[in-house]
């Protein structure tokens, strides 16, 4: 049952959808220049999930996440001009500039870390998860990941690890059908739900629909409390749709793997839509408030942008610290 949410979420849960997705459209719409030299991968349709999750989060919970991770990064609060100034590749960044788009970190806001390799911050999040249980907090690990990283043997291994030991972990599975180019359908078989796979592990799991923040926010948030008080681990499924190609800031309805009208459906279900409609229909925000709070989000956008730009690149010998050594 959703929950009832009050106005104050629902407007710091608008500002996050329109500023995350005014940054991921800045992005696109720049990305032509040059200037950004690494692989981008844009969320663009699919911010409800970051912002509905970090929304019940709390800022020393820790979570960890993929190569689609600007709006995860943002939603936990990261720092807006680091992550572009590291998507530039200079040294301001958050990660030095080494890292780029797909390399995000910011430990002041529990953000651990997000990486390129499909399933890669599973176990990172388990293991966040087992050191939280060591010292005896009530802090709760989440993982993001897509549907294509249920099909690693880590993602497995991490769950029943995670169910064994009691772990307090959220597992958030954001299921937009495609990994690169390849649906669901040829990848996994018919009929198969994955938050029903997962609950054969013996974990507590549910469904919900990705798009709708308030949806996301009220199973969130009560799976968090549930976290926090059993200590034991949760895994959601929330299914959604990116807009713009896997890599890169283009639209890729033309090239085959899926239609002009599966993509003109789940634009339909804009997340943005949906929560001002809500909004709306409640009688909660007008028209005046929402132009100011773009208003605020365009300025804020274009001084973090012209903050990247005008950072300087790190020095050579930068290339040598920050590493781990045995």
């Amino acid at each position: 049952m959703t929950a009832i949410v009050d106005i104050d979420t629902k407007r710091k849960m608008l500002f996050q959808l329109k500023r995350i997705r005014a940054v991921e459209e800045t992005i696109a719409k720049k990305y032509s220049e040059g200037k950004m030299r690494c692989p981008t991968h844009l969320c663009t349709g699919q911010e409800a999930i970051a912002v509905g999750v970090c929304a019940a989060l709390r800022n020393d919970d820790f979570v960890v996440s993929t190569h689609r991770s600007h709006g995860h990064y943002l939603a936990k609060g990261g720092d807006l001009k680091k992550m572009l100034a590291e998507i530039y590749g200079k040294a301001t960044g958050c990660s030095g500039g080494k890292g780029g788009s797909m390399h995000l970190i910011d430990e002041s806001v529990g953000f651990m870390g997000s990486t390129s390799i499909v399933g890669g911050t599973i176990p990172i999040g388990t293991g966040l998860g087992l050191s939280i249980k060591l010292n005896g907090t009530d802090q709760v690990s989440c993982v993001f990941f897509g549907d294509g990283a249920t099909e690693e043997g880590v993602f497995y291994e991490s769950l029943n690890f995670a169910v064994l030991k009691g772990l307090p972990l959220l597992y958030i599975c954001e299921n937009n059908f495609y990994s690169v180019y390849s649906p669901l359908h040829v990848r996994q078989p018919s009929g198969r739900n994955i938050f029903e796979m997962a609950r054969c592990f013996g974990i507590e799991s549910s469904k919900g629909d990705g798009n709708d923040v308030i949806d996301v926010y009220s199973i969130v948030s009560q799976s968090v409390d549930y976290i926090r008080t059993q200590g034991k681990p949760i895994f959601l499924e929330f299914t959604t749709y990116r807009w713009h190609e896997h890599c890169g800031p283009n639209f890729d309805n033309d090239i085959g793997y899926r239609t002009c009208e599966e993509y003109l459906w789940w634009r339909g279900k804009d997340p943005i839509a949906l929560l001002i409609n809500n909004i709306k229909n409640n009688n909660e925000i007008g028209d005046p408030e929402i132009k100011n709070i773009e208003k605020i989000i365009t300025e804020e956008v274009n001084e973090a942008f012209h903050f990247a730009e005008i950072s300087q690149f790190p020095h050579s010998e930068d290339a040598f610290t920050q590493l781990f050594k045995l």
